[in-house]
């Protein structure tokens, strides 16, 4: 699964999971690590960690493993690497703190509210 089909696989599993304001970066001109980001925010530490752990799960079970993931245990802020797609799952303070958005400044597209 690549591009745009696994772009919609991550967001179908973000958003079964309550994932509130998803925005897209494409970083395909500024990072030879990825083409898109996923950033999107949890209501609470321990939904950070339901939202990554659900991804892990729904994409082994289709096949795609992620490559890798980190802050899993914190849940503060969890990256999963999907190859072509990073996905940062953060706590409000976290992404406020950080401004991933503002850091990357790629074309970015808000998918919800």
């Amino acid at each position: 699964m690549q591009g745009t089909q696994l772009l919609d696989f991550i967001v179908d599993n973000l958003e079964d999971m309550k994932a509130k304001n998803l925005v897209t970066l494409d970083v395909t001109n500024l990072s030879p690590m990825a083409d898109k980001l996923i950033i999107c925010s949890g209501t609470s530490s321990r939904h950070c960690r339901s939202i990554a752990n659900n991804l892990l799960v729904e994409a082994k079970k289709a096949g795609i493993p992620p490559l890798g993931i980190e802050g899993l245990k914190e849940g503060g802020w969890v990256l999963v690497d999907m190859n072509e797609v990073v996905v940062h799952v953060m706590d409000d303070e976290s992404r406020e703190f950080y401004k991933l958005e503002q850091l990357w400044n790629g074309e970015s597209k808000h998918l919800n509210t």
